[in-house]
């Protein structure tokens, strides 16, 4: 798709999947440094565009004592930093349309998180940075709904739009993953992610952390690239029990690349060249 080869340039591999992994949130350096280099070899040895991401800030916490970042400049520089240094695009996520063009100074994909997927003043500010903007589909919308948030961004001027399921809400306190949205929301004209972390949270906990399956990130992973997801997401961490955010859903860094070798082997198994 013309998207992913202006995003990823050299990277570019249509016979593959790519990335969009990193820590949660920007919590110093040497996180960010570190999982980036890790990464980033992982995924030029098994030939996979890779996106480096993590939150410079967290706006949508549970509790207000839960950690939101070091600093939003701060943040940004960091992912900026990291970017430059790997040469990989860099990704995170905005939290209203006044952050659109202060994050775009840094980033190279804006992501709007799922709970602001219907926030039109965001998406046409997101769209008129015209840098690439990857929408996280709602988990109380539908695939075939999704079309209208790239009606948005399109009709603003920008071309660059990717959609990310990341599961529907069951009950209060769990999601479930309808694998029809990922050829759905291809429909749409635009590349496809799976996030395959969030999509397993059990939010709404009482204890004001939210939960989750982390030991299924490989069954979400392997599902979407079964059934054609473009990209995948993905945050890890060294030690996911002592990440300053979403600890309960991160998969841990060592145990990346044998899933990730796993995962190009069903890519080559189901991928029919055009």
């Amino acid at each position: 798709m013309k998207t992913l080869k202006a995003l990823f340039k050299e990277q570019y591999n249509p016979e593959n999947f790519f990335l969009i992994a990193g820590p949660c949130v920007v919590e110093d350096e040497d996180l960010v440094m570190g999982v980036a280099e890790k990464v980033s070899a992982i995924c030029k040895r098994l030939n996979i565009p890779y996106v480096f991401k993590a939150s410079y800030r967290k706006a949508n916490r549970t509790s207000i004592n839960s950690f939101t970042g070091i600093g939003d400049v701060e943040g940004l520089e960091l992912l900026q930093k990291t970017g430059q240094h790997f040469n990989l695009p860099v990704t995170s996520d905005i939290h209203s349309a006044a952050e659109a063009a202060m994050a775009a100074a840094y980033v190279d994909v804006l992501q709007i998180p799922a709970f602001l997927c219907r926030q039109t003043d965001i998406l046409l500010a997101a769209a008129d940075t015209g840098k690439f903007v990857n929408v996280k589909k709602g988990q109380f919308v539908s695939g075939e709904a999704m079309k209208f948030a790239v009606e948005k961004i399109e009709q603003a001027g920008n071309k660059h739009v990717l959609l990310t399921e990341r599961g529907t809400t069951f009950g209060y306190q769990d999601l479930v993953v309808d694998y029809r949205n990922i050829p759905v929301m291809k429909g749409h004209g635009v590349p496809v992610v799976m996030d395959c972390t969030h999509s397993l949270q059990q939010p709404n906990q009482s204890s004001g952390v939210t939960g989750g399956n982390p030991q299924l990130i490989g069954t979400i992973a392997k599902a979407a690239i079964a059934t054609g997801a473009d990209g995948l997401f993905i945050e890890t961490h060294p030690e996911p029990s002592k990440a300053k955010s979403d600890g309960a859903n991160m998969l841990r860094l060592d145990l990346l690349e044998p899933l990730l070798e796993e995962l190009v082997r069903i890519r080559e198994a189901v991928y029919v060249k055009g």
